[in-house]
């Protein structure tokens, strides 16, 4: 007697690239572009007062946490100062495992934050959760030192959404549309601080940015 097979329908690749995007239009659409304006308006105010911007964040997120950084400190700058002081604490190995080893990993950015940051500096918290343990330790102490939160979230927006002082959330459940959906905002954010600050340098006289267009070269 055979042994009974089941059959199993083979779903078109082309409908699984499709199912994707069609999920990540539909998140992206019902982000709230208000949220997105004030962050905007947070980092700007940040950076005309000299203070500096932290960001954070575990795996995927903590390459969108670096990749912020590198565009906010270099694709936004324009002829003279001041220009934007941003610092990814997700890039020092040798101090994240020193931390991690000694006191835990749920401390490796609560300990830098400590050591670095001051009142009037922001800290942008980038988690698709919310509840990544050294990411709500590290609000925790930005707010302690008097730092502004800014939270890009996910899915439900974990315990984060309700620490931070701004939130903006990615409304999927499905953690690569999250983690997608944030390297879009944060490239809207630089793009749009970036927009402002040449708009500032050309009523000052100063019509000439360091990036000249919106378009960089290839890499």
């Amino acid at each position: 007697m055979r042994a009974y097979v089941p059959v199993v329908r083979q779903v078109p690749l082309r409908d699984h690239l499709r199912g994707y995007w069609d999920d990540m239009a539909r998140a992206t659409s019902e982000v709230c572009l208000d949220r997105l304006e004030q962050a905007v308006e947070i980092l700007l105010a940040c950076q005309e007062t000299g203070r500096v911007v932290f960001a954070i964040g575990n795996g995927g997120s903590a390459a969108t946490a670096s990749h912020f950084a590198c565009d906010l400190a270099k694709g936004t700058r324009r002829d003279g100062p001041p220009t934007f002081r941003v610092v990814s604490l997700t890039d020092c190995v040798p101090l994240l495992t020193a931390w991690a080893n000694d006191n835990g990993y749920e401390r490796v950015f609560a300990e830098q934050l400590d050591a670095l940051a001051s009142g009037g500096d922001v800290l942008v918290a980038i988690s698709a959760s919310g509840n990544s343990p050294n990411v709500l330790a590290a609000v925790d102490a930005a707010h302690a030192r008097g730092m502004t939160v800014i939270a890009l979230t996910g899915r439900s927006g974990g315990m984060l959404a309700a620490r931070a002082d701004l939130v903006v959330h990615v409304p999927s459940d499905r953690i690569e549309v999250v983690e997608d959906a944030h390297q879009i905002m944060a490239h809207s954010l630089c793009v749009a601080a970036r927009e402002r600050l040449a708009e500032r340098a050309a009523r000052h006289g100063r019509t000439t940015l360091r990036v000249v267009s919106a378009r960089r070269p290839a890499r």
